[in-house]
């Protein structure tokens, strides 16, 4: 029986595109993310859906349920990119290359597109203030977020269906995803990426278009004295939290992404774009610890569920102890009782 260890992929007998080396290091980072943002988000996921009122009251409530579904089920897919870091079979990376990477590519763009929505809906709220513009409404809201759903959906299940049926049989364990691919799969492959390359260039440009838009308006109200600069500032704070955790989390990705697409079987740049792409990847998952910002800074409704589970929590632990000191007093009283019938 063959070692998995001695196994070669056919590319690597003339260009030896990854080690295993560094391998370590991103089971770490992943499994740190993973126990980091599992229950963050899951926390985060009980307030919005298991609270006294699971109606979304706001557009935004919207919006912020799904970032935070998206990011849930994000954590969830970790496990099997851990898993791949530290295998030494097929099947594992079969898991990796299909559902693994269309679990990424669903749930960063989820994120992603939805970031932009709350951006936009944070902009609306300064233009129009009075909440009447029909993209404000919760129904609307609704309607974007499931075709949102649907249209991301669509090309991953695409995916993983041409990924079964035409992918090449391996009997050794392979360096790299694309060693799976059929023509038809790579070609499928590079034009995802492209259409995500442009979807993050839009996003890019609307959130830069919604900050500048944001402070130009906080800059004339200074200048006017008016009474709502104070929270124009606000809402400018808030719009720079999104720009900075989209510009951390998924500006490098995007910038190594598409170069090694293109470019994975060179042997020249292919190696150094393989591991620039690979610690981009774990710098955008760790979006779903910074996501929680979102929700901190942006939702009222979220702190006000917070503030009244904690005062509840408070009510409780006030009354426990009450009666537990009740229940002291009158064991007190009936031994005093008890020793003065004695006398």
């Amino acid at each position: 029986m063959v070692d998995p260890k001695n196994m070669t992929s056919p590319l690597n007998e003339t260009c030896d595109l990854v080690g295993t080396s560094v391998n370590p290091f991103f089971m770490l980072g992943y499994s740190l993310l993973f126990v980091v943002g599992l229950p963050l988000n899951g926390f985060i996921l009980k307030f919005y859906f298991c609270g006294a009122q699971q109606q979304a009251s706001s557009s935004l409530m919207v919006y912020l349920k799904n970032l935070t579904a998206a990011d849930f089920l994000l954590c969830l897919s970790l496990p099997i990119r851990i898993s791949h870091y530290g295998g030494t079979s097929v099947i594992a990376w079969q898991l990796y290359c299909s559902f693994g990477a269309s679990a990424l590519f669903l749930n960063m763009y989820a994120s992603i597109i939805f970031m932009c929505y709350v951006a936009a809906n944070r902009y609306l709220k300064i233009v129009r203030p009075s909440g009447t513009h029909v993209l404000q409404s919760v129904r609307t809201a609704n309607i974007v977020s499931m075709v949102t759903w649907v249209c991301l959906l669509a090309p991953s299940v695409a995916y993983n269906i041409l990924f079964f049926i035409t992918q090449k049989p391996l009997t050794s364990i392979p360096r790299h995803c694309g060693l799976f691919f059929s023509a038809s799969v790579s070609l499928m492959f590079k034009i995802i990426h492209t259409f995500s390359a442009i979807i993050f260039l839009l996003v890019s440009i609307s959130l830069v278009f919604f900050y500048y838009s944001t402070s130009r308006r906080v800059l004339q109200a200074q200048q006017s004295q008016l009474a709502s600069s104070e929270k124009l500032v606000k809402s400018r704070r808030n719009m720079l939290v999104l720009v900075s955790i989209f510009c951390v989390c998924f500006a490098p990705y995007h910038l190594v992404r598409v170069p090694f697409v293109f470019l994975l079987n060179s042997c020249t740049v292919g190696p150094v774009l393989y591991y620039l792409k690979e610690a981009a990847t774990m710098l955008s998952v760790f979006n779903v610890c910074l996501d929680p910002l979102v929700y901190f800074f942006l939702s009222k409704t979220f702190w006000d569920k917070v503030r009244k589970a904690s005062r509840r929590a408070n009510i409780q632990q006030a009354n426990t102890e009450s009666q537990s000191t009740e229940v002291k007093l009158s064991i007190i009283k009936s031994r005093a009782t008890s020793q003065t019938s004695e006398l």
